[in-house]
Order: structure tokens, then sequence, then C-alpha cells
């Protein structure tokens, strides 16, 4: 008898599908998985995407100046940005002010942040218990707290309006003190200085101190083992900071707003406002594009640097010694160096800001000029502010659009990042797991600022079934969802790194549903870092500026946007009591996080 090889059956592609599927329904994070794909697809990579694109098409209304149909493809943005008379204008000086403002506060928090981060763990430093915790501060207030501060203080007679105070008691400031680069450096060092004071903290504490011992007894100088041994250590924290911190002032927005707009220091993010006011959409597409390839590189190389800091390894372990150096005599007079650090950062900039809001002209201190009319007076001689701040219709609109806004967007993203954890761990297609990681990272490559217009370039205008959001709440609570998806996908990543199967395999054979397993089982295990991911981009969103000033109009002002409209008024007293409450309710809501997680404040910023 003779047998004949059966071939192998094809597998057609519609057969393979169904199969996919048939397995997906057996678990249920397989389909999450996919739904969240889709998900995040139409929420981050679109918007990106769509301001890419626009950067290259006609957009409304400049079918004239293109000579070509609206959609058509066109090169006239890009070289109108790069290469015409006015890309000088719209690119060129704005970048190089970007640049050097970026690069000079790069330098002044290094050296700032090493100089304190090694007195404050090297050290026997008076007080350094405490300092360790003040001089963390600066990072968690808004950086447009320092401008309001420093605009009160140096305001002079260039752009009208009320006199700062040294100009109210005679003191003439100079333009340059007064706005431009200068102070948006000056202030962007000491909110980005306790970043480095941190990482070159953590990294100082990790150090084996014996090292550093065993070089000094071989006879090796000061200047050879800080060189040699120290400086290669620190290298993966000072490159990570530096980097971390250039890619923030790329993207920075209410500073240069405040201290630069007013005397046409235009920096790239300003330059995008200006052209988003002008409905210059293709120049804003090119620089919103140019904002966020300089944002992915950055941050990129930061990503390449974390790689790289994985040669530099400590040996030691429970042998590891951290030896703190005596000051001798100079143990009190060196703490004036971290002491000034938090009068500038700290006292300086809420106490300007608090006695501003009390009276009613600028640097007279005499007690009739004192009044908390402002804050809860009637009548007030204005014109469009009647009231004090706790009085105004307005101020609580807008409070109850930011608890209902960012509120509702942090509640989404920290469900949202337990349930991307929960089909990275759980789901068997191994490339969704992938793709939710990378995907929903996108928006920390991206500048805030790029960010918002990319948003605003797909939701202004209706797409078939989905209508136009501008001006809706939706748009505000989509696009933070989006930018902060990072920090909720990575802390539900982590989290459920650390569950097994255990539990929910108990719970399936005892019957219960997924749904069910989740809110009884995952939610309430991982209830400590859903509520961190939940508080972190609450803060987050309560001082955030660049979104919210691209996508707000009127009807949707939260607080930062209101207290921005203040100042275009001119009506600092009431602006600057609106930045106190944001700050108010940014120290509270870290407490918070502080209480949730168990953690010192230091620490859990660092973590």
């Amino acid at each position: 008898m003779s047998y004949q090889a059966e071939r192998p059956t094809t597998i057609s592609p519609w057969q393979r599908l169904r199969h996919g599927f048939a397995i997906a329904s057996h678990e249920p994070a397989n389909l999450l998985g996919m739904l969240l794909v889709l998900l995040f697809s139409g929420l981050i990579l679109a918007p990106v995407l769509s301001v890419l694109v626009n950067a290259v098409l006609v957009q409304s209304g400049d079918e004239n100046r293109t000579a070509a149909a609206e959609g058509s493809l066109t090169a006239y943005y890009l070289l109108r940005t790069l290469t015409s008379r006015m890309s000088e204008l719209l690119l060129w000086t704005p970048l190089l002010n970007t640049l050097t403002v970026a690069l000079f506060t790069v330098a002044g928090a290094l050296l700032i942040g090493v100089v304190l981060a090694w007195l404050v763990n090297r050290t026997d430093l008076a007080g350094r218990k405490s300092f360790a915790t003040l001089l963390i501060v600066p990072f968690m207030l808004p950086s447009w707290t320092f401008a309001l501060a420093w605009s009160t203080l140096f305001k002079n007679q260039a752009i009208g309006g009320q006199p700062g105070w040294l100009e109210a008691m005679g003191i003439q400031t100079p333009d340059w003190l007064a706005y431009g680069a200068f102070p948006m450096v000056v202030i962007m060092v000491l909110h980005y200085a306790p970043l480095v004071i941190l990482m070159v903290g953590n990294a100082l504490r990790r150090m084996d101190s014996q090292m550093e011992e065993s070089a000094r007894v071989l006879g090796a100088s000061r200047r050879t083992i800080a060189l040699r041994i120290v400086l290669p250590l620190l290298r993966p924290a000072l490159l990570s900071g530096a980097l971390l911190i250039f890619a923030d002032c790329i993207g920075e927005f209410a500073l240069p707003y405040i201290l630069g707009l007013p005397v046409h220091f235009d920096t790239l993010s300003t330059g995008l406002y200006r052209a988003i006011g002008t409905r210059q959409s293709g120049v804003a597409a090119v620089l919103a594009s140019v904002i966020m390839l300089m944002g992915m590189v950055t941050l990129l190389l930061d990503m390449k640097m974390l790689r790289e800091a994985k040669r530099f390894v400590t040996v030691g372990g429970k042998g590891v010694m951290e030896r703190r150096r005596g000051l001798g005599s100079w143990r009190i007079l060196a703490a004036a160096a971290p002491l000034a650090f938090v009068l500038l950062g700290v006292a300086i900039p809420l106490l300007t800001l608090f006695l501003s809001t009390i009276m009613i002209l600028p640097g007279r201190f005499n007690s009739d000029n004192f009044t908390f009319a402002y804050w809860i007076g009637h009548n007030l001689d204005t014109v469009a502010l009647h009231s004090g701040i706790l009085l105004t219709g307005e101020f609580w609109r807008a409070a109850g659009n930011t608890l209902v806004i960012v509120g509702s967007a942090s509640l989404a993203c920290g469900v949202l990042g337990l349930l991307v954890g929960y089909a990275v761990m759980r789901c068997h297609l191994r490339w969704v797991g992938t793709f939710l990681r990378q995907v929903t990272f996108v928006p920390y490559l991206v500048p805030g600022i790029a960010f918002a217009a990319a948003f605003l370039s797909l939701f202004a205008v209706s797409h078939g079934p989905l209508p136009a959001l501008y001006g809706t709440p939706l748009i505000l609570v989509l696009a933070l969802i989006a930018e902060k998806m990072p920090y909720a996908s990575r802390s539900g990543i982590a989290a459920m790194t650390q569950l097994g199967k255990e539990a929910e395999e108990a719970a399936r054979v005892a019957g219960a549903g997924w749904l069910s397993r989740i809110c009884r089982i995952v939610i309430p295990i991982q209830a400590g870092p859903l509520a961190t991911a939940i508080l972190l981009p609450f803060i987050s969103g309560i001082k955030g500026v660049s979104l919210f000033i691209i996508l707000a109009i009127p009807a949707t002002d939260v607080l930062t946007t209101y207290s921005l409209r203040l100042i275009d008024y001119n009506y600092q007293q009431a602006a600057n009591a609106v930045v106190l409450m944001i700050a108010l309710i940014s120290w509270a809501g870290t407490l918070l996080i502080q209480k949730i997680t168990g953690s010192g404040l230091a620490s859990g910023l660092e973590n």
C-alpha cells in the first residue's frame, strides 16, 4: 500500500484573525490591550502626526499665498519659516533666545545644584536634614510664581501699568533686569537647581566613600579624586539632569510670556503662541514640529544616558560607607549657602506675592496702604474686577473648571495607567505590551506647548462623526489625559509588575468574572499606587499653563489661565492672589502624596 504525503494546509489571513480573536476572548487582558492600542493611537499618535502633516499641507485661507488648493502638498510654510525674509523673526531669533536661556539655565542649575547637593549629602552642615527638604520646595512651585514675584519687585515703565516696588521707591530698574533673558535664567535656575540636588544627591548617597578614602591614603590629591573617581560616578546624573532641564526649558511658556513677550523677547514657545493667535496655522505647525523634534532628541539622549549609567556601578553593598566631611568652625557659616537659596527660592517670592495682594499701591509700606480688599473686598475701583478674588464669581468658576477638568482627567489617568499596566503584564500578545509601553511615553518627549498645538490641529475642526472639540471642556480633559499618561502608565506598570496572578487565578476558579476581579482584587491591592497615579497628574495639571493657554477659552478658564488674563488686564494684586491659591493647592497635594506613600518629601519627588 502506498501513502501520499498530505500537503500542509494554507491558513488565510482571515482565519488567522479569527484565531487571534478566539484566543483574545479567553483572556480579557488581550482584548483590553487592543482596545487601549486603539484609544492611545487616536489620543496620542494622531495629534502628533496631524501637526507634522499640517506643516506640509495648504491650510484654509492660504490658497492665494500658496497658489494651491486647500489640503494639497506644499513647501510654502517650511520655506517661509526656515529661509524667507521673515524666518529670522519667525524662527531663528526665537530659537537663539530659547537656546541662550536654556544653556545658561543648565549651567547655573548644575553649578548651584552640585554645590548644595555636596553640602547636604557629604558634610556635617548645620541644619542638614531641614535643608534636605527645604531645598526641594522651589521645584514644587509653579515656575511662573517666581516670574510674578520678580515682576512685582523689578517691573518698570517699559510696558506701562503699575510700577514695581523698587521703582515705586524711586529706584530705577533697567530693562535688562526687569525683562528678558536675565530674569528668566535666574528664575529657571532657582526652579531647576532642586532637580540637580535630587539627582546628584542620590548619586552621592550611593557612592562608597571608602573609594575616596583609599585614593587619599594612596596619596591622590583632592583634584585627582574629584576628576578620576567622583566625576565619572556623577557623570550620568549630571548629564541626565542637564538634558531634562534643557528639554523643559525648550517648552517653557509662562516665564517668557510674563517676562519676555511684553518686550518682544520671543522664544519658540511664545513664537508658537503668537503664530496660533494670528491664525498662521502652517507656520505654527512648523514651529511645533521644531519644538517636538528638539524635545524628542534631547530626551532620547537622556534615555541613552540612563542606559550608559548602568556601566558605572558603585562597588559596595552592605559595606558601603557614607562618611561626612567635618566642616569644623565653618559648619554654621557654610549653612549660609543653602539658607540663601531657600530665601531666594521660597521665602522672598511667596512673601512678595502675599504682600502685593494686600497693598493698594506697590512698594509703600505705611499702614494705611495695606488692605484685604483684593481678597474679600467689595466695590473695588477697577473696571472689570468689582470684588475681591474670594468674592468673585469668575474665580470660583475657574476653580470649579479646574477641579472638574483636571480632576476628571487625573482620575481617568490613574485608572487608564493601571489598566495599561494590567494589559502590559497580562496580555499574551507581545506587540501589544511593547506598543503600549512606547506610545504612552511619547507625550513625555513632546513639550507641552507643542502637544497642545498638536491637539488643536486635530480637534479644532470636525472629522466625520467626530465634532470639533475646540472651546469645550472635553478637549482639555482629553489633552490632559494624553499629556499625563507617561507618569500614570509608568506607575501602573511598576505596580502590576509586583502583583502575581495567583489571587486572580483563585478568584477565576471560584467563578468571579474579569470585572469583578479587577474591582475586588486588583484595585484594592493597588490602591496606594492608584492614588499616587491620580494625585501626581492632578498637581501637575493644577500648575500647568502651556496646555491651557492654547486650548482654553474664557468659558473654560482654569485657575492658571484666569491668573494670566488678570495679568493681561494689569490686575497684579488679584493675579498674585490666584497664584498663591494655586501654590497652596499644589503644596497640599504634595503633602497628601507624601502621606499616602509614607516617604519623605525629597525621596518621594526623587522616586
